[in-house]
């Protein structure tokens, strides 16, 4: 039997969404984008790798830190 670990989504102060556990990114279309168990996605819109964050925030200096309530 095998155990579901859940998937988590970790918003990092001023950069990207690390994405982390076994789930499939999918395009408009439903088109898969290749990736692995590990992966950021890009919050600040300068990624010239959308949807995935290549450090372009470092760059721009994107500020931001969500918490949650």
């Amino acid at each position: 039997m095998t155990e579901n670990k859940k998937v988590q989504l970790k918003v990092r102060d001023n950069g990207s969404i690390l994405v982390t556990g076994d789930v499939e990114l999918v395009d408009a279309e439903g088109n898969a984008f290749e990736t692995k168990e590990k992966f950021s996605l890009c919050r600040c819109g300068a990624s010239k790798n959308k949807p995935f964050c290549d450090g372009s925030h470092k760059e721009i200096g994107f500020q931001d830190q969500i918490r949650a309530k």
